[in-house]
């Protein structure tokens, strides 16, 4: 285990469990806060977990980024539709040689960190967890936690593995996550989108669980076509994923437990939608190259829509 500290930038369902298990295995984790801050300062954090659930009396939480100290790691686990704040939250605790781990869904984040601290600080990263956010400090991690971590470069060509990335790997490793490194990024960015286009998308249109849908064979069928679109926009953009990997992924979800995806709770509870990320950002990627998707164009014009209304009815009552 490295010596490294850690700044938690969005200590919810991903960053608050990943954090937690960090400080719990003896290292120095800093948790920004928004609306839980107050609650978690008084009473720490809970993480009921299937490997064993743990309490943290004491963290060590901030409301503001210019109190956190200066940290070897900034971990970003906010949803992506915040991403235009980390501007401001991020300048605050730049240091010479400090890294950014990205750990958010879908495309395009990013070019635009490295924009604010250099592509060579920047490192993105893609999470297999299914967890959530059920009450103030209060996380529940249901199934998974593998983390796939690679180094960003312009374009998201391939990269080296970093010493940098293996010290990250090993504290994670010590915390009990299991860490796979990367030189290709952006395939392991897509890799994600074969289950996160489909799943997230269809969960809040047809209102949904996983299980519910993996039962319906139109529903399934369906899944599987859309699967097929995101290989082939991974394919236009010179992204080879294997045709194998649809059943690996259709596998895996007969298999998890039944499951919310965050893109329904963020609808249920009324939150502006990872739309452009997860659908927006590798259509448009497609498009460019000169591919249609027209499943997946179909699910993102349904998702507006729903999205939308979603925030006038909120703004309305």
């Amino acid at each position: 285990m490295s010596k490294n500290t850690y700044a938690i930038i969005g200590s919810g369902a991903l960053g608050g469990f990943y954090g937690a298990k960090l400080q719990k295995a003896g290292l120095e984790v800093h948790f920004l806060l928004h609306s839980d801050y107050r609650h978690v300062l008084k009473n720490g954090l809970i993480i009921a977990s299937k490997d064993g659930n743990f309490t943290l009396p004491q963290i060590n939480a901030y409301n503001n980024t210019n109190k956190i100290p200066k940290c070897d790691v900034i971990l970003v686990a906010l949803k992506t539709t915040q991403n235009h704040l980390l501007p401001e939250l991020l300048p605050p605790l730049s240091q010479e040689n400090n890294v950014v781990l990205l750990l958010q869904n879908g495309l395009g984040a990013e070019p635009e960190i490295a924009k604010i601290f250099g592509e060579e600080r920047v490192i993105g990263g893609v999470s297999n967890i299914a967890s959530n956010k059920i009450g103030h400090g209060h996380i529940r991690h249901v199934d998974y936690g593998l983390i796939r971590i690679g180094k960003y470069a312009t374009n998201y060509q391939p990269a080296v593995i970093t010493n940098k990335m293996r010290e990250i790997s090993q504290d994670f490793e010590s915390a009990g996550i299991q860490v796979n490194l990367t030189e290709d990024l952006f395939r392991e960015r897509w890799k994600k989108l074969v289950w996160n286009i489909p799943y997230n998308s269809l969960s809040v249109i047809l209102n949904a669980r996983t299980d519910e849908m993996m039962r319906d064979t139109n529903t399934r069928n369906l899944i599987t076509e859309i699967m097929q679109e995101v290989l082939e926009g991974a394919k236009s953009c010179q992204c080879q994923i294997s045709d194998s990997y649809i059943q690996n992924m259709l596998d895996h979800t007969d298999k998890l437990k039944p499951y919310l995806t965050s893109m329904k709770i963020d609808y249920e509870r009324r939150r502006p939608l990872e739309i452009e990320s997860i659908i927006g950002n590798p259509l448009r990627m497609a498009s460019t190259a000169g591919i249609q998707l027209d499943k997946i164009q179909m699910l993102y014009q349904q998702l507006k829509f729903l999205d939308t209304r979603n925030s006038l009815t909120m703004n309305n009552e």
